[in-house]
């Protein structure tokens, strides 16, 4: 089957419309010191203005208040938004409220799309993920928070972490554990858990290097969150009990393909100022640009950036084709591809500006400490690596003699064509 990444002209005038619009209305944003309420009074008419091109909360379908668009569309449209850490919140679409509004889409009642779903799809309420646990970050059948049916009630004890958006969300998805004794993969459950739930104790912001400094973070930080005695009614599962991993996966399947896009949207903004600088700096009666090593990083930074544009293209078309279950593989390369690739753009640029990349006077440094976590999140490089080398393998069956040895296939060759050999042998 031939891959196909076009989109119909129409669609192209929308992403031409997103990259003057990013530019020009969004990203001057990063340079104001700007609390929550007064970043929200900006951007509303944006976001007005987004919604009248048909570009909100894009990832849905359109019975759902979203645009419809398939994987390879919403691919290029992240592409532009991540650009600007802000650009994904203006266009309706930022985690973590964009997966978890897929994850109610997919497996949430009536009930809780109309409590929870259409109203964070309509910008009124906020959303967290709550899945991490300090045990078992890489590996979530360890997860340890307890969910125990209690009559018409489920009584929820744990303890989360890098809870993203947990203070300032209305509700949490929390993955739990209902059946501590069902098989790794069938114990948990995801639970809605409004905010203000008496036993949910939002405890703190964790610094990270992205926000070294905890608290003014527009879109929210990354908190440890405790759940103590917290009872919250058993309509709240979404799903079935047992459903934990198989929503988490359709969850993050797409989102890991908006991220890798994302990153090569920042990558090209951080190549752009890598460029600029080359064609702009002099050093030792020389351009930047005309230095060898100089160019060694253009030429590979634009080669690794071509490569994971097309990686993940793929993986977008291909879950279009047949869906994110089988494109296990596509997705998972690009998660760590395109994270590799994200650090080492902006490592050059850096490089490039010397102490002025190294500044705050340039974006390059706060990107470098962004796109350090981007080999962690959504599962850690080396986990990606490890699931998509499995299914590789699945593909190939052991033998005692190698397939291309050259002896074995020799002879193999004799045997097939041995009337011709004997024909030449008789006629030498």
């Amino acid at each position: 089957m031939a891959w196909d990444f076009s989109t119909d002209p129409e669609f192209e005038e929308k992403l031409k419309w997103m990259r003057g619009f990013v530019r020009d209305e969004i990203i001057p944003l990063e340079t104001l010191d700007l609390d929550r309420e007064t970043f929200a009074r900006i951007t509303a008419p944006l976001k007005e203005q987004v919604k009248e091109q048909g570009l909100w909360a894009a990832h849905l379908p359109p019975e759902l208040g979203g645009g419809g668009f398939g994987q390879v569309s919403l691919g290029l449209m992240h592409e532009i938004l991540g650009q600007c850490r802000y650009a994904p919140g203006v266009f309706g679409n930022q985690a973590p409220d964009s997966g978890n509004a897929e994850l109610l889409a997919i497996g949430g009642s009536p009930e809780q799309k109309e409590r929870w779903m259409h109203p964070l799809l309509r910008g009124e309420l906020r959303s967290c993920f709550s899945m991490t646990e300090p045990g078992a970050g890489a590996d979530p059948t360890m997860l340890s928070t307890r969910a125990v049916r209690d009559g018409d009630d489920y009584v929820i004890n744990g303890h989360k972490w890098f809870s993203s958006n947990a203070t300032g969300s209305d509700f949490l998805i929390a993955m739990v554990v209902t059946d501590p004794d069902a098989p790794p993969y069938q114990r948990a459950s995801m639970i809605v858990v409004p905010t203000d739930t008496p036993g949910v104790d939002v405890a703190r912001d964790i610094p990270v290097m992205d926000h070294p400094d905890v608290g003014g973070e527009i879109y929210g930080g990354h908190a440890e969150v405790f759940y103590r005695d917290v009872r919250v009614p058993a309509t709240n599962l979404v799903g079935n009990p047992g459903d934990g991993f198989r929503l988490a996966q359709q969850r993050l399947g797409p989102g890991r393909i908006h991220h890798a896009m994302r990153w090569l949207g920042q990558s090209r903004r951080a190549f752009d100022m890598l460029c600029e600088r080359a064609v702009s700096r002099t050093a030792s009666g020389t351009r930047l640009a005309d230095k060898q090593m100089v160019q060694d990083m253009i030429a590979q930074s634009a080669a690794d950036m071509a490569a994971a544009r097309l990686l993940t293209l793929h993986a977008a078309w291909t879950m279009d084709q047949v869906g994110a279950s089988n494109a296990r593989i596509e997705i998972g390369m690009i998660k760590y591809w395109g994270a590799k690739v994200l650090h080492d753009v902006i490592d050059r640029a850096i490089q490039v500006h010397g102490s002025l990349g190294f500044s705050g006077d340039l974006p390059l440094e706060q990107m470098y400490r962004a796109a350090r976590a981007a080999r962690i999140y959504d599962g850690p490089d080396e986990v990606h690596k490890e699931s998509v080398a499995r299914r590789i393998l699945r593909g190939y069956t052991p033998v005692e003699v190698p397939t291309e040895h050259v002896p074995t296939r020799t002879e193999a060759a004799r045997r097939k064509f041995a009337e011709y050999l004997d024909t030449a042998a008789a006629n030498a």
